[in-house]
């Protein structure tokens, strides 16, 4: 099974990082590839509203040359998409939230002269965050968020995993934080491995 890690955070050496590092480890320790991506290294122009891409039925449409349409591929042909981010301001940080503007529209022909396919429909999202409140109030909007984009793209929403930033004094990562997300990296794998024998059955 295929993962792509989209990076949200500026820092390589951040909490974020740290967390999908141990991620990682869990997940090729089952046997499987990965790609990460750091959306901070990438060209992601926001999206100019221009709905050209909604004249477009078979592929992305859109107008910008950027790393939009590289980095939309990399999503499509994956099994699991994890969005690693934390959280500014209630929500995503820039360049993954230009991305995510760019994937609704280009991804999902909802708006032009005739109604067309969602283009990752099908495939399976899950998210690794990091806040600075307690996460039912830090990343709780990021999460419904999310949430409301995969039913409007028609993928699978599997969950997210967040822990707090207790600020500088405190050191992050921890073997509770180190055991609980590679354990959501194990219950993730469980959950695709079900969904792909149910195909084949």
């Amino acid at each position: 099974m295929k993962l792509c890690v989209l990076m949200g955070s500026p820092r390589s050496q951040g909490n974020t990082a740290a967390l999908t590092q141990e991620f990682l480890h869990q997940w090729e320790a089952l046997g499987e590839e990965s790609r990460v991506i750091s959306l901070y290294s990438c060209r992601i122009q926001p999206c100019l509203g221009c709905m050209a891409c909604q004249e477009c039925m078979d592929g992305l449409g859109c107008v910008q040359q950027d790393d939009f349409s590289a980095i939309f591929q990399e999503m499509s042909g994956a099994d699991l998409i994890l969005l690693a981010t934390p959280i500014y301001a209630w929500y995503c940080t820039a360049p993954m939230k230009a991305l995510l503007d760019r994937t609704v529209y280009a991804g999902n022909k909802n708006y032009g002269s005739q109604k067309g396919p969602a283009l990752l429909a099908g495939r399976y999202a899950a998210s690794l965050t990091t806040c600075g409140y307690p996460p039912e109030k830090g990343a709780d909007l990021w999460e419904e968020g999310l949430k409301r984009m995969c039913r409007h793209s028609k993928m699978n929403y599997l969950g997210m995993f967040c822990c707090r930033d207790l600020g500088r004094n405190v050191p992050f990562m921890d073997e509770e934080k180190r055991q609980g997300v590679r354990a959501f990296a194990r219950t993730l794998h469980s959950a695709l491995e079900v969904t792909q024998h149910e195909r084949i059955t």
